[in-house]
């Protein structure tokens, strides 16, 4: 692949990049890059963790950058995720990469490493500290989104300051040139590169992927990209309001034809969300089934398409219902058929499907 081409291929990934030019200087380099996502282990994954991320990371891998998956057990457990059990944690982020092997992820160009390992290691304490040093209380209290949390200091635990510092150390001592992660982390990802100079490092390029929305009815905030993070990471307490990656065919065609999805509304739609960032993503076309008596079959090749049909009432939202539940639930079949003949994957589910959920 060309530059460019590497290039657009992560601007795809990217809601927003900061910055791009930085980007394009890293893809011409010729060094090999690394890109990091770190993710908090706290119960069974949504279709958001899952399919999304793997569409995310194979993006990311196929413009020749290896990605590095951090488990941030030492992180989940600061913020209280399983009720603080490190054990209950860890099996967690067990189950977690069991679903990104069968959800198609290029586990060859993937690493996962835990954080309790780089816990292990002097060098990384002393950075967490040094990284502390750099800025006043507030500054890392600001970061506090990035935890599903308010921005202020009610709530808050020393724990949760010192997961502030943990993070942006995290990114240098995996050597990341790019963090790779949501619009949620936002804050603490230009925290680092604020800070990476400062104990000479490098700035990492941020790329920040879209929040999906979740299956409910938007809350007059819904443009603030915060308000929708904390949304989907309420699905877990709220599980109508999201596909999880073990949900069965029932499941998943009860909770699409509960989403949200107004008739020739594009705006705020969360079927319509689903179909830009995951099925058009792993297909380029869909296929709705209609009787002749409503128009017959019709096969959209591309989302604008799609939007375009939708908003002037083309498509009836029951009819775009029906096709997006059977191909997530045609997508969703490998995981489903991983965890049911392997053992230990099988194992790994009913231990996290046995905790209590946490947010």
């Amino acid at each position: 692949m060309t530059s460019e081409e590497k290039l657009n291929l992560v601007k795809s990934v990217g809601e927003e990049i900061v910055q791009e030019d930085e980007l394009k200087k890293l893809l011409e380099s010729g060094e090999e890059l690394v890109a990091y996502d770190g993710f908090e282990p706290s119960g069974q994954i949504h279709i958001a963790q899952g399919l999304l991320k793997a569409i995310n990371v194979n993006k990311m891998t196929k413009a020749g950058i290896k990605f590095k998956m951090f488990v941030a057990d030492w992180h989940a457990m600061a913020n209280n995720k399983m009720g603080g059990d490190l054990e209950k944690i860890q099996t967690v982020g067990k189950y977690f990469i069991e679903v990104w092997k069968a959800s198609g992820m290029d586990m060859a160009n993937v690493e996962f490493l835990w954080a309790s390992d780089m816990a292990k290691n002097s060098d990384y304490w002393k950075l967490v500290v040094q990284v502390g040093k750099t800025n006043a209380l507030k500054r890392f209290v600001r970061t506090a989104e990035m935890m599903g949390r308010e921005d202020s200091l009610e709530g808050l635990t020393g724990a949760h300051i010192i997961y502030s510092c943990m993070q942006v150390a995290d990114i240098f001592m995996l050597n990341a040139k790019i963090t790779q992660l949501g619009m949620d982390q936002r804050k603490v990802n230009m925290l680092a590169r604020e800070i990476g100079p400062q104990l000479g490092f490098w700035k990492p390029v941020v790329v920040s992927h879209h929040m999906l929305m979740g299956l409910g009815k938007p809350t007059t905030e819904t443009e603030d990209k915060v308000k929708r993070t904390i949304d989907l990471k309420m699905s877990k307490s709220m599980p109508d309001t999201a596909i999880f990656m073990n949900d069965s065919t029932v499941d998943i065609k009860r909770k699409i034809n509960k989403a949200y999805c107004l008739e020739g509304e594009v705006k705020d739609n969360p079927v319509l969300e689903y179909c830009k960032y995951i099925l058009f993503e792993m297909s380029p076309s869909l296929t709705i089934k209609r009787p002749e008596k409503f128009g017959g079959d019709v096969t959209l090749n591309s989302y604008e398409d799609l939007e375009h049909k939708f908003a002037s009432k083309h498509i009836h939202p029951m009819d775009l219902k029906a096709a997006v539940a059977d191909r997530l639930d045609a997508l969703i079949q490998p995981v489903r058929d991983h965890f049911e003949k392997n053992p230990e994957a099988a194992a790994l589910l009913e231990k996290v499907r046995s905790y209590a959920v946490t947010r």
